[in-house]
């Protein structure tokens, strides 16, 4: 805007040195130059730089065709030239607005005889100066619109993830525990067995925790305890016909690890209940490690995404998981922290 500003003035000048024919030919000029300042700037707007340059070439011309008549005043029309191609060069910056500030400072002495054109000069030099320094607050503002978008989508993804993450966690362990009792129920039902009554409404139950779980973990205050876990787990494993070896007391446990030791919890026994085929399942406590063991013959291919959900949870608190096959059988699923398990 502050180089567009500045044609005025050389239309001014062109009429006022110049006789009639060389007037209208000023007029003309600066017209054509003013077009070509506008094209230049839609092109670089598109960042098309073919066109751009070969309009920034025009303008050059039109200065130099512009000089017979408007004399020093025709330099007006090479800061506008110069000013807006500096911000799009990279290395001839500098020596292009030497070169131009020598010239407006030199041209109109040696032609003319007008002595040094200072004012000229500085114009050169003030112009590049102010349009660049505009040319970088527009590039600092657009960097930073750029920036804030992608802030936003990467926090758009990393919700859809902990989303995605704790969906399959709490609805991993309630689906399996409602399948278990199911079949259980179903059993105890072609046996005649009065225990049915109990093993449905556990089922519903679970139906009703399942769903407040998705609206928990989609508003993001979903909140797991070890000792509920335990207790979840202890029936889960009962009622899939898995002796657990469960502990009770808590106090080992670091009041800090409490909360992602029962994720883990969480993850193991619905694992050994769907996968494992065991007949044991031991969850062991250190001060800031747990594990979960089982005797029977799962595997790390059927945890699918379960166990990359645990590492994520782990990693983000600086622990580690240690995960994989026992001999002769059974698997192991460890998860601590370096330098103080």
């Amino acid at each position: 805007m502050l180089a567009t500003g500045m044609l005025a003035y050389p239309v001014v000048t062109a009429a006022g040195v110049a006789q009639y024919s060389p007037g209208v030919a000023g007029y003309v000029i600066v017209a054509a130059f003013s077009c070509c300042y506008v094209l230049a700037a839609i092109a670089v707007g598109r960042r098309a730089w073919l066109p751009f340059w070969v309009l920034i070439g025009i303008m050059t011309v039109l200065f130099l065709v512009s000089l017979p008549f408007a004399h020093e005043n025709a330099f007006f029309l090479c800061a506008v030239a110069v000013s807006a191609a500096v911000p799009n060069l990279k290395r001839g910056a500098v020596p292009v607005v030497a070169v131009s500030a020598l010239a407006a400072l030199v041209v109109p002495a040696l032609w003319w005889d007008t002595g040094p054109g200072w004012i000229q000069a500085v114009m050169v030099v003030f112009t590049v100066l102010t349009v660049y320094a505009f040319t970088e607050i527009a590039n600092a503002n657009r960097a930073l619109v750029e920036a804030r978008a992608e802030v936003a989508r990467l926090a758009s993804e990393a919700e859809r993830t902990r989303i995605a993450r704790d969906l399959h966690d709490l609805l991993g362990h309630s689906l399996t525990a409602i399948t278990v009792k199911s079949n259980l129920a179903r059993r105890l039902a072609a046996g005649g067995s009065a225990a049915v009554l109990d093993e449905i409404t556990e089922v519903e139950q679970l139906s009703r925790q399942a769903l407040a779980d998705v609206r928990a973990a989609v508003d993001g205050y979903r909140e797991v305890t070890l000792a509920g876990e335990l207790a979840r787990g202890r029936e889960l494993l009962r009622a899939a016909g898995v002796a657990a070896d469960l502990p009770t007391a808590l106090d080992l446990v670091d009041g800090a690890h409490q909360e992602l030791f029962g994720w883990v919890v969480r993850e193991g026994l619905t694992n050994v209940v769907r996968h494992a085929r065991a007949t044991r399942c031991t969850v062991t406590f250190a001060a800031a490690a747990v594990e979960v063991r089982d005797d029977g013959v799962g595997g790390a291919a059927t945890w699918g995404s379960g166990l990359a959900g645990l590492r994520e949870r782990v990693a983000v608190a600086g622990g580690a998981v240690d995960a994989g096959p026992l001999n002769p059988r059974g698997w192991r699923l460890r998860v601590s922290f370096e330098g103080t398990a």
